[in-house]
């Protein structure tokens, strides 16, 4: 298998306004400036983390998944993030997997964050996505998520694990602890996504959006900054690491 060059930009976001994050965004991906297979956006990206869903829910067939698909297209590479959904009467905080093809996938956020009151909002996805590029496997999950480590259990499954998020800065240590453990535990890659800057609703993010190899090293880390970081994975480090350690053989099924 080959390596695998990701890129995550880690930005402040434009309250509730999809069409100036979309151009943002799209001035951002311009100065990439090299080749990457994968580019990873923060959670809503189109709009901040916002409960105002009937206001701003788009269609699958909305802008932004429009603008995701050409601009998947002209870099020859997959962007993913997530944004707010109307489906059949229901709002989903929804990740969208989109490929240079234009053909996607997607899943929806498992874990509302109750504390915002994105349950009442918002409709909890059942199903985990596991979905391959240049043969790897990878597991996309949303912000919350990530406390809960037996929804991200790698049963030899999948080799990248993702989180795009809109974490605030009263949990940022959480936030870089649990992406070692999920690291370490499940024996992959971690990409975490996070935005910087404030909201709408005055909470200030510290971004801290990294890159963390098996073993727990943390190989790409930002501040509290807009960054742009594209870095290459190694297959063979990640196999190396697996037979070295065969944990993942002794796991619990349960």
């Amino acid at each position: 298998m080959q390596d695998l060059t990701v890129t995550f930009i880690q930005s402040k976001l434009h309250w509730q306004d999809v069409d100036a994050n979309l151009k943002m965004f799209e001035e951002k991906i311009d100065l990439i400036g090299t080749i990457t297979d994968l580019i990873v956006l923060p959670e809503m990206f189109t709009t901040g983390f916002s409960m105002n869903a009937a206001a701003l829910a788009e269609p699958m067939n909305g802008k932004s998944i429009t603008w995701m698909a050409e601009q998947a297209k002209e870099l020859n590479a997959v962007i993913t993030g997530s944004l707010i959904i109307q489906e059949k009467g229901k709002y989903f905080n929804r990740l969208i997997w989109m490929r240079p093809d234009s053909s996607f996938t997607y899943y929806d956020k498992r874990h509302l964050f109750t504390m915002a009151n994105e349950h009442l909002t918002y409709t909890a996805g059942s199903e985990r996505l596991i979905v391959e590029l240049n043969e790897w496997r990878i597991c996309p999950l949303i912000c919350y998520d990530l406390r809960f480590p037996v929804w991200a259990r790698n049963r030899s499954q999948y080799d990248l694990l993702i989180y795009t998020a809109n974490w605030p800065v009263q949990r940022s240590f959480h936030w870089k602890v649990l992406l070692q453990a999920r690291a370490i535990e499940n024996q992959c890659f971690i990409v975490g996504v996070n935005r910087c800057g404030i909201d709408g609703n005055g909470h200030y993010y510290t971004g801290d959006s990294c890159m963390i190899s098996p073993s727990g090293e943390v190989y790409a880390q930002a501040s509290d900054v807009e960054m742009i970081e594209t870095r290459t994975l190694s297959y063979e480090y990640l196999r190396f690491i697996r037979k070295k350690l065969p944990f993942l053989a002794d796991a619990d099924e349960t």
